[in-house]
């Protein structure tokens, strides 16, 4: 292409940005409504575990945790997920231990606050006590590795987010392995969501994550990151779980401490490629750099516009 030939591109609007063909843009998750087709999500994260990967168990104590949560809500949250077991291979956790972790959380965090909250978790009975405790979603980062949590959202009014993992619930899943690896992550989650239609859930309450750093390798994950179009082509709003991942870390050279760079850069590509929810641990800086990406995209009207608008420079 010559130069004159891409200025005319340009000015044709040639170069629109991706803007994900969805299915149903518009969603009601609890009290609140997105239009996913103007906006993105910020979902915070609290892990009520004591080997959290991130914050390794500072979150772990219930007042840690629920002080965590309002104040993800307070940073401008738009949605809270809480998890109690690790996807990290180890020792299962019983289910009575993970909904002891993760409900009490739920129900102080729900008397408080509209945000929306989803419970991380792939039990069907720790789903079951979370929504009757006010969790408005379903977080299961297993691929629907338990067949009754069907039945349990679609009895009830939750969104479900269906995730791409191969592995068994905390096994191991050594050099995975990918024919096309956007081909491949967006059959799987096609499989699944007719699944879960089947079984009765509506597909107004179904999101799709595709599992990065889940079963895939450092390159792996940068290749889902750049093409997660293919996956928000699918029609449901994608969910990006980018935040402080391996994939960063390994890339930049940056322990988990320093990978809040790495993350929003991440974050924004996701965005920019499809992407209405991302999963974030920073998040007012998240926020910040959502709102600034919806901009960019013309989702966003900029707020308190002076520069350059009047007479005189300000």
């Amino acid at each position: 292409m010559t130069l004159s030939d891409g200025i005319a591109a340009a000015a044709t609007g040639a170069r629109e940005p991706y803007l994900p063909p969805l299915r149903i843009p518009v969603r009601r998750i609890g009290a609140r409504t997105f239009d996913f087709a103007a906006q993105v999500a910020v979902m915070a994260v609290v892990n009520r575990t004591p080997d959290s990967f991130y914050d390794k168990g500072r979150t772990f104590a219930l007042d840690a945790a629920v002080s965590a949560a309002f104040a993800a809500v307070d940073d401008g949250a738009d949605w809270v997920d809480i998890g109690g077991a690790p996807f990290a291979p180890g020792a299962p956790i019983p289910v009575d231990e993970e909904a002891g972790r993760v409900v009490p959380v739920v129900a102080e965090l729900r008397a408080g606050s509209d945000v929306v909250i989803s419970v991380d978790t792939f039990h069907a009975e720790v789903a079951r006590s979370a929504i009757r405790a006010g969790a408005t979603v379903v977080n299961d980062t297993t691929g629907l590795s338990d067949p009754t949590l069907l039945d349990i959202v679609a009895d009830s009014e939750a969104t479900l987010v269906i995730t791409h993992s191969l592995a068994a619930p905390r096994t191991q899943y050594p050099k995975p392995v990918y024919d096309d690896i956007a081909t491949d992550i967006a059959r799987f989650l096609s499989e699944r969501v007719e699944r879960a239609i089947a079984a009765g859930v509506p597909e107004e309450r179904i999101v799709v994550d595709p599992g990065h750093d889940l079963n895939k390798n450092t390159l792996q994950s940068l290749e889902l990151t750049r093409r997660l179009s293919e996956i928000a082509d699918l029609g449901y709003p994608t969910l990006a779980a980018v935040s402080n991942k391996d994939f960063i870390g390994e890339t930049i050279q940056a322990d988990r401490t320093a990978r809040l760079e790495g993350s929003i850069a991440a974050a924004v590509v996701s965005i920019m490629n499809g992407a209405r929810i991302i999963r974030m641990h920073n998040v007012a800086a998240s926020v910040a750099a959502a709102r600034m990406t919806e901009a960019i995209l013309g989702l966003w009207t900029p707020q308190g516009l002076r520069h350059n608008m009047g007479d005189a420079n300000e």
